[in-house]
């Protein structure tokens, strides 16, 4: 990297820091909401209540019930057990945004992307430059795909039973009622599986096993704003690799459609890219624009 790449990178190292820190914000606003969400849902059972949060459980401030419901809700105009209509609700604000911007739910608001990324700042403390790196991309590429067959497979099995079959493996019921009697075992298993794994890959529920992730990252492939790298501008520093969750090779594309992308933004020009304008969310213009 250049003497003007550098002096460009440090006079707006501070600008970067305070849009990062908008992100971590929101993500941690969101994760202490819904602990709160849950923890009152049982504090309300036992008389005790936390003023101004709603009684509702964690299905319904969870978009993917409303997924996993749509068989149910236009055949017989009915919800999936225990799923409300407020899932719905979140599910379509859910696909607007992906639309939109991609799977900004999965970058910005889910609590259990937003632990995961926690616990892997302790693995980057332990492995170093190995964090994230220890899976042989020969094997991660095809292991990448399984969230798609578990989508499938969640939203047949609901469909045909017409009961919630997903909580008895979903490790972000299981994280936020553990103190509660309503969790599986299998889920729990997974929670701790998750947990081991978020200490040397990034997001390992996310990029392997997460159905509603699979679900919203099909949006990345028309979505309205996308991010688009200007070759004329790029100096190949990878910063733009290095710092993607998911492992994307966004220095390698002009535009980034990859379905694992979560929109969290950490590739573009206002986080790791050194270079103004290089790496950033635009809208139109031809996909191999330079």
């Amino acid at each position: 990297m250049d003497a003007n790449v550098k002096t460009q990178s440090n006079t707006s190292i501070k600008i970067k820091k305070k849009k990062t820190w908008i992100r971590s914000s929101i993500q941690i606003f969101f994760f202490l909401l819904v602990l709160a969400i849950s923890l009152n849902k049982t504090l309300v059972e036992g008389g005790i209540s936390i003023p101004l949060l709603s009684t509702a459980s964690l299905h319904a401030i969870c978009p993917f019930g409303g997924v996993v419901s749509i068989y149910q809700f236009f055949t017989a105009g009915t919800f999936v057990q225990k799923i409300h209509e407020s899932s719905f609700i979140l599910m379509t604000i859910g696909i607007i945004l992906a639309i939109g911007f991609g799977p900004l739910i999965c970058g910005w608001v889910c609590p259990f992307g937003t632990f995961q990324e926690l616990l892997g700042k302790i693995g980057k403390k332990i492995f170093k430059n190995r964090y994230n790196n220890m899976i042989p991309s020969k094997i991660d590429k095809y292991l990448r795909y399984i969230r798609y067959i578990i989508l499938i497979l969640v939203v047949y099995n609901t469909a045909t039973t017409a009961k919630l079959m997903f909580q008895n493996i979903d490790p972000y019921y299981a994280l936020f009622n553990f103190w509660t009697n309503e969790v599986a075992v299998t889920a729990y298993v997974i929670l701790a599986a998750t947990i081991l794994l978020s200490l040397i890959i990034e997001r390992p529920w996310c990029k392997y096993a997460c159905p509603y992730g699979a679900f919203l990252g099909i949006f990345n492939l028309f979505r309205i704003f996308k991010i688009k790298r200007k070759a004329s501008t790029c100096v190949n520093c990878k910063a733009c690799d290095r710092f993607c969750p998911m492992n994307i090779k966004v220095s390698e594309t002009n535009v980034i459609k990859n379905h694992q992308c979560i929109s969290c933004m950490k590739c573009t020009s206002e986080s790791a890219c050194p270079i103004n304008d290089t790496v950033n969310f635009r809208v139109g213009g031809a996909d191999n624009e330079n």
